[in-house]
């Protein structure tokens, strides 16, 4: 008898270590995710938008400090406050957060575009960060004027 509480109480002991082991949202470590990409066919035979949303689940904030594409001679990234554009060199992701990248917002500029996508299509992006490793997206190229909150 003296036997099998001991080992209850091992197994309960051992139980409670691992509920207190570190996770990764709870990591002293960002924990990144990307949803929601999408670039409206561009109307510009040299310049395209897109649009991605980068969530972190970690206990660390995060920086996206650049981002490649195969199409585009470069990718810049840009801010909208108040109607005024700002190129950004980075940007950052919060703890527990989201970095959201919409029309009329934070988005990333394709420019001089090498070929020019077509809706139905995928564009490969590239995405840099200071502290996490990189995350390559796939990007379906919508309609030029698709809406993400109606599918259309």
């Amino acid at each position: 008898m003296r036997r099998a509480v001991l080992t209850a109480a091992a197994l309960a002991g051992a139980l409670a270590l691992t509920g207190c082991s570190e996770s990764g949202s709870d990591s002293g470590q960002a924990d990144l995710s990307v949803s929601s990409p999408y670039m409206p066919q561009p109307v510009s035979a040299d310049m395209a938008a897109g649009f991605l949303t980068i969530a972190n689940q970690g206990g660390a904030t995060d920086e996206l400090t650049s981002v490649t594409s195969d199409i585009a001679g470069e990718v810049t990234m840009h801010s909208t406050v108040g109607g005024a554009m700002a190129e950004k060199t980075s940007f950052a992701i919060p703890a527990h957060g989201r970095l959201v990248f919409r029309s009329g917002g934070n988005h990333l500029m394709f420019e001089k575009l090498k070929r020019r996508p077509k809706q139905g299509q995928t564009v490969t992006v590239k995405l840099t960060f200071a502290e996490s490793g990189p995350v390559t997206v796939e990007m379906p190229v919508k309609s030029a004027t698709y809406n993400p909150s109606t599918g259309h």
